[in-house]
Protein backbone atom coordinates (compact mmCIF):
# COMPACT_ATOMS: atom_id res chain seq x y z
CA UNK A 1 0.00 0.00 0.00
CA UNK A 2 0.98 3.57 -0.81
CA UNK A 3 2.23 5.51 2.16
CA UNK A 4 2.89 9.41 1.48
CA UNK A 5 4.59 9.97 4.69
CA UNK A 6 7.27 7.50 4.57
CA UNK A 7 8.25 8.56 0.50
CA UNK A 8 8.17 11.86 2.01
CA UNK A 9 10.18 10.94 4.74
CA UNK A 10 12.46 9.08 2.01
CA UNK A 11 12.85 11.72 -0.19
CA UNK A 12 13.61 14.75 1.88
CA UNK A 13 16.36 12.04 3.41
CA UNK A 14 17.86 11.96 -0.24
CA UNK A 15 17.40 15.45 -0.62
CA UNK A 16 19.59 16.20 2.58
CA UNK A 17 21.86 13.66 0.86
CA UNK A 18 22.12 15.63 -2.50
CA UNK A 19 22.53 18.79 0.08
CA UNK A 20 25.47 17.71 1.66
CA UNK A 21 27.12 16.84 -1.63
CA UNK A 22 26.67 20.03 -3.15
CA UNK A 23 27.90 21.75 -0.10
CA UNK A 24 31.26 19.31 -0.36
CA UNK A 25 31.33 20.30 -3.54
CA UNK A 26 30.61 23.74 -3.92
CA UNK A 27 33.28 24.70 -0.58
CA UNK A 28 35.88 23.03 -2.32
CA UNK A 29 35.56 24.91 -5.62
CA UNK A 30 35.02 28.44 -3.73
CA UNK A 31 38.98 28.50 -4.12
CA UNK A 32 39.67 28.89 -7.26
CA UNK A 33 43.02 27.48 -7.12
CA UNK A 34 40.87 23.90 -7.88
CA UNK A 35 38.98 25.35 -10.72
CA UNK A 36 39.91 23.82 -14.27
CA UNK A 37 39.62 25.39 -17.91
CA UNK A 38 35.96 26.64 -18.28
CA UNK A 39 34.62 25.77 -14.88
CA UNK A 40 31.28 27.10 -14.27
CA UNK A 41 29.42 26.61 -10.81
CA UNK A 42 26.44 24.85 -12.53
CA UNK A 43 28.69 22.11 -13.53
CA UNK A 44 29.04 20.97 -10.07
CA UNK A 45 25.14 20.33 -9.95
CA UNK A 46 25.32 18.73 -13.24
CA UNK A 47 28.29 15.93 -12.75
CA UNK A 48 26.06 15.42 -9.50
CA UNK A 49 23.09 14.26 -11.63
CA UNK A 50 25.78 12.56 -13.84
CA UNK A 51 26.45 10.33 -10.98
CA UNK A 52 23.49 9.67 -9.54
CA UNK A 53 21.92 8.78 -12.89
CA UNK A 54 24.93 6.46 -13.53
CA UNK A 55 24.08 5.07 -9.69
CA UNK A 56 20.71 4.07 -10.11
CA UNK A 57 21.80 2.40 -13.69
CA UNK A 58 18.43 3.11 -15.59
CA UNK A 59 16.96 0.27 -17.48
CA UNK A 60 14.95 2.17 -19.72
CA UNK A 61 18.13 4.34 -20.99
CA UNK A 62 19.01 4.35 -24.37
CA UNK A 63 22.24 1.68 -25.14
CA UNK A 64 24.46 4.73 -25.93
CA UNK A 65 23.45 6.15 -22.67
CA UNK A 66 23.31 3.46 -20.14
CA UNK A 67 26.59 5.59 -18.56
CA UNK A 68 27.85 9.75 -18.28
CA UNK A 69 31.50 9.86 -18.56
CA UNK A 70 32.25 12.51 -16.11
CA UNK A 71 34.59 15.19 -17.35
CA UNK A 72 38.76 14.05 -16.17
CA UNK A 73 39.02 17.89 -15.51
CA UNK A 74 36.36 17.83 -12.79
CA UNK A 75 37.74 14.78 -11.47
CA UNK A 76 41.11 15.87 -11.56
CA UNK A 77 40.37 18.24 -9.60
CA UNK A 78 38.01 16.90 -6.78
CA UNK A 79 40.66 15.24 -4.89
CA UNK A 80 39.94 13.51 -1.46
CA UNK A 81 36.09 14.68 -1.40
CA UNK A 82 35.48 12.30 -4.15
CA UNK A 83 35.26 9.10 -2.43
CA UNK A 84 33.25 10.89 0.58
CA UNK A 85 30.71 12.02 -2.33
CA UNK A 86 30.90 8.37 -4.05
CA UNK A 87 29.89 6.83 -1.04
CA UNK A 88 26.85 9.49 -0.05
CA UNK A 89 25.57 9.25 -3.60
CA UNK A 90 25.59 5.27 -3.52
CA UNK A 91 23.77 5.45 -0.30
CA UNK A 92 20.61 6.79 -2.37
CA UNK A 93 18.59 4.03 -2.90
CA UNK A 94 14.78 3.81 -4.00
CA UNK A 95 12.41 0.95 -4.32
CA UNK A 96 11.67 1.70 -7.99
CA UNK A 97 13.46 3.11 -10.85
CA UNK A 98 9.99 5.12 -11.54
CA UNK A 99 11.28 6.71 -7.83
CA UNK A 100 14.54 7.02 -8.84
CA UNK A 101 14.07 8.96 -12.27
CA UNK A 102 11.41 11.42 -10.35
CA UNK A 103 14.26 12.09 -7.62
CA UNK A 104 17.06 13.02 -10.70
CA UNK A 105 13.92 14.98 -12.62
CA UNK A 106 13.87 16.99 -9.26
CA UNK A 107 17.20 17.55 -8.72
CA UNK A 108 17.44 18.43 -12.18
CA UNK A 109 14.90 20.95 -12.31
CA UNK A 110 15.78 22.52 -8.90
CA UNK A 111 18.99 22.83 -9.93
CA UNK A 112 18.32 24.71 -13.35
CA UNK A 113 16.80 27.40 -10.56
CA UNK A 114 19.84 28.02 -9.44
CA UNK A 115 21.43 29.44 -12.79
CA UNK A 116 21.31 31.87 -15.95
CA UNK A 117 20.19 30.70 -19.23
CA UNK A 118 24.00 30.74 -20.25
CA UNK A 119 24.94 28.57 -17.46
CA UNK A 120 22.40 25.56 -17.91
CA UNK A 121 24.19 24.20 -21.31
CA UNK A 122 25.39 21.20 -19.17
CA UNK A 123 22.49 20.63 -16.83
CA UNK A 124 20.09 21.07 -20.04
CA UNK A 125 21.61 18.55 -22.20
CA UNK A 126 21.36 16.00 -18.68
CA UNK A 127 17.53 17.43 -18.62
CA UNK A 128 16.60 16.11 -22.05
CA UNK A 129 18.68 12.71 -21.78
CA UNK A 130 16.62 12.34 -18.48
CA UNK A 131 13.04 13.66 -19.81
CA UNK A 132 12.99 11.27 -22.89
CA UNK A 133 13.51 8.39 -20.32
CA UNK A 134 11.30 9.87 -17.55
CA UNK A 135 9.25 9.66 -20.96
CA UNK A 136 9.42 5.65 -21.28
CA UNK A 137 9.04 4.95 -17.89
CA UNK A 138 5.51 6.70 -18.25
CA UNK A 139 4.55 5.31 -21.53
CA UNK A 140 5.96 1.60 -20.38
CA UNK A 141 8.01 1.56 -23.46
CA UNK A 142 12.08 0.76 -23.87
CA UNK A 143 14.40 2.47 -25.54
CA UNK A 144 14.74 2.28 -29.18
CA UNK A 145 17.88 0.87 -30.44
CA UNK A 146 20.47 3.21 -32.49
CA UNK A 147 21.14 2.40 -36.10
CA UNK A 148 25.30 3.68 -35.94
CA UNK A 149 25.22 4.16 -39.69
CA UNK A 150 22.55 6.21 -39.49
CA UNK A 151 22.31 7.73 -36.02
CA UNK A 152 19.09 9.74 -36.23
CA UNK A 153 16.96 6.38 -37.06
CA UNK A 154 15.69 4.18 -34.33
CA UNK A 155 15.37 0.42 -35.39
Amino acid sequence: MYNAEKVFKRVKNMDEKTQKVLSIWHEHFEDEDNHYSEFEPSDIEYFVACMLYNHFAFSKALDTMKTIDLSYDFLSVCTEEYDEVKAIIESIKFDTEEESVSFLQKFITESRLKYTEPELYLLNRINYHVNAMADRYTKGVNAAPIDFENPLLRK
